[in-house]
């Protein structure tokens, strides 16, 4: 089953209880709370508060946008145990890291070594939790590729650990969908979004209908449960949220 959700960075200059109304609003199942927008470092109080939230809307947590870059987080002052203490106050049932701050092709064996150890060792700590760890998958970090993502994730090998995926912007659909069929064991959950061919070209969610249901049809097809969830809708517009609101689900009911 593919459930809708909302990523919470969509409306960063809206306050918790008015992304949480809107999401109800327009029907959608899940958010995920991101940290650069919602929740400040370390603060559990405010945590908890995003869980009361989505608990008196009937709406499900999907996860914490941690925003924690791996190999470069911890030297920043961004502890992982605060990050993890923030996903565990929310009751986030995974945290979404970022794999290093270097594209792939800069990135040297060192440095994807050092990329893979420190994977496993938060894996484990989420793990004592009952956290899931999953990658952003984003440009400029060794998920910005199918090819690397899927290396990193067999060279990490943790039974904690997997990926979100999200289509590479300006990648033809048929590319995209290849990868996403490779990557599909490691696959948490969906980030939905229309952009073509770059992304300043946000498009409505129905314009990618060709794209978007083999994904669906694809992720749909593991029999888990998966969260799909909006991102970045049209010039942030709540009228766009509940247009491509309507088109997920109505994509989401054909999955069941």
């Amino acid at each position: 089953m593919i459930i809708p959700g909302l990523v919470s960075v969509t409306f960063r200059d809206r306050p918790p209880v008015e992304v949480v109304a809107m999401a109800r609003e327009a029907g959608l199942q899940a958010i995920e709370w991101s940290g650069d927008a919602h929740l400040p470092r370390g603060d559990t109080a405010r945590a908890r508060e995003l869980a009361a939230l989505c608990a008196d809307a009937e709406i499900a947590i999907a996860g914490f946008g941690s925003y924690y870059r791996l190999c470069h987080s911890e030297e920043d002052g961004y502890p992982f145990d605060v990050a993890l203490a923030d996903a565990s106050a929310m009751g986030a049932p995974a945290i979404r890291v970022w794999a290093g701050a270097r594209a792939s092709a800069d990135a040297d064996d060192a440095y994807r070594d050092a990329v893979a150890r420190e994977s496993h060792r938060i894996a484990d700590l989420s793990a004592a939790r009952h956290i899931r760890v999953a990658y952003e998958f984003h440009a400029e970090t060794l998920t910005d590729t199918d090819e690397s993502a899927l290396a990193l994730l067999q060279s990490v090998n943790h039974p904690n650990l997997g990926t979100l995926w999200q289509p590479h912007n300006g990648i033809e659909p048929e590319t995209n969908l290849t990868g996403l069929r490779r990557l599909l064991p490691y696959v948490d959950y969906l980030h939905v979004f229309h952009w073509w061919p770059t992304h300043h070209d946000r498009l409505p969610l129905a314009d990618g209908k060709a794209s978007w249901i083999p994904y669906l049809q694809t992720a749909s097809s593991t029999g888990h449960h998966l969260y799909a969830l909006l991102e970045f809708v049209p010039n942030d517009c709540p009228d766009a949220l509940h247009r491509d609101a309507a088109t997920l689900q109505a994509w989401c009911s054909r999955m069941a």
